[in-house]
């Protein structure tokens, strides 16, 4: 998701998928107050990290905002997408980004992220990407839930992006960050989770 609009290599309302099949495709962003896509330069990295393990991950793209990072995900293999967005009007662009890509493998929830994370009944994620509103505090419970909740397969990796000025977030005793870099005002990271307990 994305709160304080920064710079990016795109043209003004429009994002540019960096790699997979639909390579340098634009999506379509609407101007919604506070949106903060993740930026071009940050998703190459954090993909080049998944390279690996992107190929046929169930993912889950909470506070999705714009969608990038799901989307992304499928234009490189991703078998399918779970968005969750709580804005209607966010939620509807992202179905349209979607059918414009004639994505057929992702579902798209207009729904709070942490009452999905409380109560859905999803099968387990390979791959999950944490972008919260960067004036919250909801990295470390949504990470908590997720371990508690069983929602997450046998070693699943999960993507945090926070403001770089912020604490890093609590996590499960059995998670350990594997990649970490900063960008801008933006620290993001790797959480490999290990085996469910």
């Amino acid at each position: 998701m994305a709160r304080v609009k920064r710079p990016d290599d795109t043209l003004p309302g429009r994002l540019r998928i960096v790699a997979g099949k639909w390579r340098s495709r634009l999506l379509q962003i609407i101007d919604e107050p506070g949106l903060r896509p993740t930026s071009e330069r940050i998703r190459e990295t954090l993909f080049n990290w998944l390279r690996p393990v992107t190929e046929g991950a169930h993912c889950l793209d909470l506070f999705s905002g714009t969608g990038a990072l799901g989307i992304e995900a499928l234009s490189r293999g991703a078998a399918h997408v779970v968005f969750v967005e709580k804005s209607a009007k966010l939620a509807v662009a992202i179905r349209n980004n979607l059918d414009d890509l004639e994505a057929a493998s992702a579902e798209v929830i207009q729904r709070e992220a942490m009452d999905y994370l409380r109560n859905a009944d999803p099968e387990p994620f390979d791959i999950v990407f944490l972008d919260p509103p960067f004036d919250t505090d909801m990295l470390s419970e949504a990470c908590r839930i997720l371990q508690r909740r069983g929602l997450l397969a046998e070693n699943a990796i999960v993507y945090l992006e926070r403001s770089k000025g912020r604490d890093k977030p609590a996590l499960p005793e059995s998670w350990a960050i594997t990649h970490e870099k900063v960008a801008g005002k933006v620290s993001y990271s790797l959480a490999s989770t290990g085996t469910p307990t």
